[in-house]
């Protein structure tokens, strides 16, 4: 499971939204006096806390460059730092390397000693060592519950271990639900469907609808879930119990105009894609699936102006370029169907 740009670049700096520079500055001074028997005032002070500060305003390399030239190089301040500056980095092998020799000896808890702590979590996590991170960011939650951050990676890294109560807990915690409600276990199931954890998604869906029948949303993501795997009837069934429980969700409509369309069942799919558009009436994709729907009825007038609304919308939609090229094809303006099939060459994805 590989998390997104966005969301990596969000992780990498979790820990000093916890951990402020001041804290750790105060507390470097009580490690000089605990741990290596100096006084605060020590030669290795000032480079230490222009370390810090290197690290702080994003120059890890920097940092690195002075603390790696520093006379003491077993000193647990210059390993410690050392290691949080390669987790800046995106060095998690190496931050692992170095704050797994020193996070034990930091003083108990020490603004370091915790920031030692997440970063070694989120770093055995994101090099795919998730058994490895779990005992790290479970000692985390002891201080860090405001931190949304590490509840989002504590539960993704129970997504990825298979713990579904645990990674309930989590997301009960950052979404502020009842851990046991129908609420948590439906976030959860979303994030479980976000990182393409289906089996877990389905079950925590149905665990959510036993807590809470008419838990909004609920059938709804089920019945999506069961579209992808092309279970069209099911699915159907799924998505009208949503739009009893609330009427107004169109993309429930379009939905179950989709999966009538996978069925080639014009007919049916007009009367939910026409509700889609009425309550959702900027989403293109209803319009491609009109417009599709009307193009196999041999409908093409109406066909073209929903596929031509379609683009209006999104220029870039390969698969409303394509249906009108092919509806050109049919009406026999080969210039223009040309033109079209050609605009859909040239974007992304595939044709449908």
């Amino acid at each position: 499971m590989k998390l997104s740009a966005t969301i990596l670049f969000a992780i990498l700096y979790f820990s000093f939204e916890t951990t402020s520079y001041a804290q750790i500055r105060q507390s470097d001074q009580q490690t000089v006096q605990q741990q290596t028997g100096k006084s605060a005032d020590d030669a290795m002070a000032a480079p230490l806390a222009e370390s810090r500060k290197l690290i702080m305003s994003g120059q890890a390399k920097a940092a690195i460059e002075k603390l790696s030239g520093l006379p003491n190089q077993s000193d647990i301040r210059v390993i410690h730092l050392l290691g949080v500056a390669h987790y800046q980095i995106a060095d998690y092998a190496q931050a692992i390397g170095l704050l797994t020799q020193v996070w034990d000896n930091l003083p108990t808890n020490s603004p370091e000693r915790k920031e030692a702590i997440e970063l070694l979590g989120t770093s055995h996590y994101l090099i795919g060592h998730v058994a490895d991170s779990l005992p790290f960011l479970e000692q985390a939650k002891a201080w860090a519950t405001g931190n949304m951050e590490l509840s989002f990676i504590t539960g993704v890294a129970y997504i990825d271990g298979k713990q579904p109560a645990m990674a309930r807990e989590s997301f009960a915690r950052l979404f502020k639900a009842a851990p046991e409600s129908g609420s948590a276990s439906l976030v959860t199931a979303l994030m479980m469907m976000r990182f393409k954890a289906d089996a877990l998604a389905e079950a925590e869906l149905k665990l959510a609808l036993e807590k809470e029948p008419k838990l909004a949303g609920a059938n709804f993501w089920l019945g999506q879930l069961t579209l992808r795997h092309g279970q069209y009837g099911e699915a159907i069934v799924l998505l009208e119990k949503e739009l009893a429980v609330n009427p107004s969700n169109g993309m429930a409509y379009y939905l179950i105009g989709d999966a009538y369309t996978k069925q080639s069942k014009w007919d049916e799919a007009l009367p939910p894609l026409r509700k889609a558009i009425w309550l959702e009436p900027y989403f293109t994709e209803s319009y491609v699936l009109l417009g599709k729907t009307y193009l196999n009825k041999k409908n093409f007038a109406l066909a073209e102006t929903m596929l031509k609304r379609a683009i209006q919308f999104d220029r870039n939609n390969k698969q409303a370029h394509f249906l009108l090229g092919q509806l050109y094809e049919q009406t026999g303006r080969a210039l223009e169907a040309k033109q079209e099939f050609a605009v859909a060459e040239g974007l992304p994805g595939e044709n449908k």
